[in-house]
């Protein structure tokens, strides 16, 4: 294992998105949202489909998965389905998920360089926490913060500041890691730059929706960060 060299001037830290960032989930949250779907007889979603739906937490991918099957459904029907969902993914939140390539040496060579980690996603906190545990990634984060920490959450840049906050960083010299519009808009809200990846989940292709740096793997993450400081 070859691990990324992180050279001064180093962030005071780097806060990263989770789903299609850190971890391919949705291989896991695919089968949660259609178990929930077929409550009501909706056909089930492609996980090509899934993947433009990630990043506003289950209950956005459940009712963006029903106005693609066949329309929208009421609040009540919604909270129905989330439930149904909820149990769901909780029974299989690790089945499938995988960590992304080159995400271990990274952490690593961040956490040696005493840089300081957070979790900033709109995965509800509980899940965000478990997921990550499930995984072995726990050790390297100082904080996670989920949709559900705050009464805000990412586009809303307080998310992003308060994860930064936790994990006892200046936000002044901190970056955020993600892989959508969400984590772009927040990072701007915070005032913070921002990274994304160009194989995570969105629509639009991550080099279109205006962060600091795109990289295709994350043994570019090096490089993106010091290219922030030039």
């Amino acid at each position: 294992m070859t691990f990324p060299v992180y050279e001064a001037p180093l962030p005071s830290a780097v806060i990263f998105d989770l789903d299609g960032t850190l971890v391919d989930s949705a291989p896991d949250l695919l089968p949660a949202t259609n178990h929930a779907l077929s409550i009501i007889g909706r056909a089930p979603v492609s996980l090509e489909a899934l993947r433009g739906m990630v990043g506003g937490g289950l209950r956005q991918m459940i009712n963006l998965g029903a106005q693609a099957s066949g329309g929208p459904v009421e609040e009540n029907t919604l909270d129905r389905l989330l439930a149904a969902g909820m149990v769901h993914y909780a029974d299989h939140i690790s089945d499938n998920t995988t960590i992304y390539e080159g995400v271990i040496e990274n952490l690593e060579a961040l956490a040696a360089a005493n840089v300081p980690m957070a979790v900033c996603t709109n995965k509800t906190a509980h899940f965000a926490r478990r997921l990550i545990d499930d995984l072995r990634l726990t050790p390297y984060f100082k904080a996670v913060l989920g949709g559900d920490s705050l009464a805000v959450r990412k586009p809303d840049g307080e998310h992003i500041l308060t994860a930064i906050r936790d994990a006892g960083a200046n936000p002044a010299d901190a970056v955020m890691v993600g892989d959508s519009i969400t984590d772009v808009d927040a990072a701007r809200n915070a005032n913070v730059p921002v990274v994304l990846v160009s194989f995570g989940y969105t629509v639009t292709p991550a080099r279109e929706l205006g962060a600091d740096a795109v990289i295709d793997h994350f043994q570019e993450l090096p490089q993106a960060l010091a290219s922030l400081k030039e």
